[in-house]
């Protein structure tokens, strides 16, 4: 008897195996399939609509920045928005336009336990909204079918917290959702030191901005600090 060489031995196996792997995939059952997902479910509110958020840092001793926000409402009979204030944080001076029209919107701020049901989509809402939460809610007119409403929302928070003063040093330390991000510094500050990188800018008045993306579905933390200028 003819004894092969172990490397043609190990060739010939190959060979064997790749003749027969084609009778065995014809009898095999198919893998199933996933079913095709639409469009609407794969284009989350984040992928198209740009939720921008800039924050303008009021003087550290202050504890207080402005900011506004852009929303755009789309769902059929929702004729209110629930803006929920950050826990440690509390909102004064709420004023909301919308965008296509500038017209000037009605605004009131509740706490959580006193939301009325609406019967809409925006019970849902609600629901995920703590007893004690702060809450600015606005109010508008639905979108037509097919529509929609879009929203720019503009406060005053303060929150000793996470804006402070500490020595010479300005500190804003605070957790990013929204997938763009803008802090403005106070007139008069240079920017010493920032936790997740950023564009940084200065505005036609002389201020330092810093331009953050968060390509993620959940949270970046930010932490900025900032001494004034000689």
């Amino acid at each position: 008897m003819r004894i092969l060489p172990l490397r043609r031995l190990g060739f010939l196996s190959l060979a064997l195996a790749l003749f027969a792997t084609p009778a065995f995939t014809q009898n095999a059952a198919p893998r199933p399939t996933r079913p095709p997902r639409l469009e609407e479910e794969r284009l989350s509110e984040r992928a198209h609509q740009d939720r921008e958020i800039v924050y303008f840092l009021r003087p550290p001793e202050s504890h207080a920045f402005d900011l506004y926000h852009d929303y755009t409402e789309s769902r059929p009979g929702v004729d209110r928005y629930l803006n929920v204030v950050r826990k440690g944080s509390s909102a004064s001076a709420p004023k909301v336009q919308i965008l296509d029209t500038g017209e000037t919107l009605q605004v009131e701020v509740v706490k959580g336990d006193a939301l009325p049901k609406t019967g809409h989509g925006d019970d849902a809402d609600a629901g995920e909204v703590t007893p004690d939460a702060e809450v600015v809610v606005i109010h508008f007119t639905p979108a037509p079918t097919g529509g929609s409403v879009r929203l720019r929302i503009a406060e005053t928070y303060t929150d000793p917290k996470s804006y402070r003063q500490e020595g010479d040093e300005l500190v804003f330390d605070r957790t990013f959702g929204r997938p763009r991000n803008a802090v403005v510094l106070p007139a008069g500050w240079y920017l010493t030191a920032s936790s997740i990188p950023a564009l940084i800018s200065e505005t036609t008045d002389g201020r330092i901005r810093l331009d953050f993306v968060n390509p993620r579905n959940d949270e970046i933390a930010v932490l900025i600090k900032a001494k004034r200028r000689p």
